[in-house]
């Protein structure tokens, strides 16, 4: 596959919309995530060898072009402070924030 042939595309029907690599239902914001992170572009397909690194890159141009609304989705991605080391129940749902 080239680069070219990678291509980002949005669709109401998968992840409400949000931006995906075609054919695979990876968000660009799971691409950008992972990348924020530290881990070099060479190695997320190690992690999601569903992907080819073109579509890495593919992903990772799109996010650079479109970081104003890229990022809010990977702050509304964000598991909030008060609940780091609470268990979910899932008959009662997510713990309540604390105030």
């Amino acid at each position: 596959m080239t680069i070219a042939a990678a291509k980002i595309i949005s669709d109401p029907a998968i992840h409400r919309g949000e931006p995906v690599i075609e054919g695979t239902s990876t968000t660009v914001r799971a691409i950008a995530e992972l990348w924020n992170q530290g881990m070099p572009a060479e190695e997320i397909p190690l992690h999601l060898p569903h992907l080819e690194l073109a579509h890495v890159f593919e992903a990772l141009r799109y996010y650079l072009t479109n970081r104003d609304a890229i990022d809010p989705l990977i702050s509304a991605n964000q598991i909030p402070d008060s609940w780091h080391g609470k268990r979910w129940d899932p008959e009662k749902g997510p713990p309540e924030p604390e105030n």
